[in-house]
């Protein structure tokens, strides 16, 4: 019973959230906003969106060939196609259900490629992993280029020592926890220690990747395109062709993060990226037109090409055994 209740929850609470900033937006805008927001939406670029689309799309693509340079070294051979289609399909099934398109990706190549889901799951645990640790270094880079605009929003001068102390509280605290978890009895504990330990050991099966240098080159290859697509819609708009490198950065790592607490970042995505670019004298018709231009081009682009996908996965792999 509460294992259904909350699946339902994980389901119906990102939607809510998405309906809510929906909602902040409409609140927001008036008539004559959103009779501007059409007009953008009519004037926009398309070209440029077109090229932030295809950027997009070959991301996606690396994606899939970083994925099978992790499979490789558990002696697997899977088709590239295969995995670029899962790719594909994995994010479509994230705009229904957050987080279920990893489940997804690994289900295929376990019924394709024969793979086992626990090993083609925990190479993708590992790939989010390693992309976390990218964001977080973006984040931090965004941070330092924006010092001065989010030390005057939160009032931040220095730190003092009472943030110094709770920093090395939550350190302490969390050295303590760990050891508590690996040294208790206790059955849930238990069962934590023992996906802590198979964590670690898929961290540590990725230096049995013998092309190192090349999988981090996809990884880069990868975080470029994603801040390039973004960086590129600004001159879809005239009123932000002007914007800086510090406030793309910083709307980009914002919407990244929107996109996780939402369906695919529906309604959120659009309204924070809006308000980085108020912040940085943008109006707010054309901030608010450039998060719903640049969500709404690459979610049609996700919705076709995971359609498509679902469609040629099963029809390639019928032709293949043929031959």
């Amino acid at each position: 019973m509460k294992n259904n209740f909350r699946k339902i929850l994980n389901t119906i609470f990102p939607i809510l959230i998405g309906v809510f900033f929906i909602y902040l937006t409409l609140k927001d805008t008036n008539k004559e906003i959103r009779e501007e927001i059409i007009i953008n939406f009519k004037q926009a670029d398309y070209i440029i969106i077109l090229i932030s689309i295809s950027m997009a799309v070959i991301s996606h693509i690396i994606r899939a060939i970083r994925w099978r340079v992790m499979l490789i070294p558990m002696n697997y051979n899977p088709k590239t196609i295969n995995l670029i289609l899962s790719v594909f399909i994995s994010y479509i099934s994230n705009l229904a259900i957050p987080r279920s398109g990893e489940v997804l990706r690994a289900t295929i190549v376990n019924k394709y490629e024969k793979i086992p889901f626990s090993k083609g799951f925990s190479t993708i645990v590992i790939e989010r992993f390693i992309d976390l640790i990218i964001l977080f270094i973006i984040i931090i880079f965004a941070m330092i280029l924006n010092f001065e605009l989010i030390n005057s929003f939160l009032k931040i001068e220095k730190f003092n020592f009472i943030t110094i102390l709770i920093i090395l509280l939550t350190l302490s605290s969390s050295i303590i926890f760990f050891r508590i978890i690996y040294r208790s009895e206790n059955q849930y504990l238990i069962k934590f220690k023992i996906f802590l330990n198979e964590f670690k050991e898929g961290l540590m099966s990725t230096y049995k990747i013998k092309k190192k240098s090349y999988f981090l080159s996809l990884t880069l290859l990868i975080w470029i395109l994603y801040v390039g697509m973004f960086y590129v819609m600004k001159w879809s708009m005239i009123e932000t062709a002007n914007l800086s490198l510090e406030s793309i950065l910083l709307a980009f790592t914002v919407g990244a993060l929107s996109i996780s607490i939402s369906n695919g970042g529906i309604g959120i995505y659009p309204y924070l990226v809006s308000q980085v670019f108020v912040f940085y004298g943008i109006e707010y018709d054309a901030s608010l037109s450039f998060g719903w231009i640049l969500w709404t081009s690459h979610t049609i682009v996700v919705i076709v090409l995971g359609a498509i996908s679902f469609f040629i996965l099963p029809l390639f792999n019928m032709k293949s055994k043929r031959h």
